[in-house]
């Protein structure tokens, strides 16, 4: 099974990636989370931010997605993933490919901002430091069609996302 988020940078995505792999743990469901930040400092360190390197990079990790998921692994593709056409050729090529979708409301991602990238990208044209491609503010993020799931993430207790998560998961998983 492969587990495609989608989010933008803070929404949880990452968090929610490891409360699901030690939740699932102690079913014996075996997790491995592709960690967009992680991979792109190796896997995809060639890349850029342009739409066709991110989505490069989302089949970069879809395929080793599907490598573990060949040997009943879960594997969680935890990245921004930010455009539907990439989403959608995930899901036709693969197997078993969900989409969740970690929404998150704008204020509140400005208020976490986790990495800075709000307040950089927020800071006028003509600032030395402004962030000109951070999804979702300045750089194009299309929402889902038809995630498989949706997780709100400023509406619910972590635990709760966590838990919904589990529970889908465990009803689509497959046991070989």
């Amino acid at each position: 099974m492969i587990i495609q988020f989608c989010g933008l940078s803070g929404s949880g995505k990452t968090t929610l990636a490891r409360a699901i792999k030690e939740l699932l743990a102690e079913k014996n469901v075996p997790v491995e989370i592709i960690d967009g930040d992680e991979y792109r400092k190796e896997l995809c360190a060639d890349l850029g931010f342009s739409r066709e390197d991110r989505n490069t990079n989302i089949r970069r990790l879809a395929f080793v997605a599907s490598k573990l998921s060949k040997f009943n692994i879960v594997a969680i593709i935890c990245a921004i993933n930010p455009y539907e056409s990439i989403r959608e050729e995930v899901r036709n090529k693969y197997e078993n490919v969900k989409t969740v979708f970690i929404d998150c409301s704008m204020n509140e991602l400005i208020k976490r901002d986790t990495k800075g990238l709000y307040k950089k990208a927020l800071l006028p044209a003509t600032d030395p430091e402004k962030v000109h491609n951070l999804t979702g503010v300045n750089d194009p993020f299309d929402l889902p069609l038809n995630p498989d799931l949706v997780i709100h993430s400023d509406m619910e207790r972590a635990d709760e996302s966590a838990q919904k998560l589990v529970d889908f998961i465990l009803s689509n998983y497959q046991r070989s």
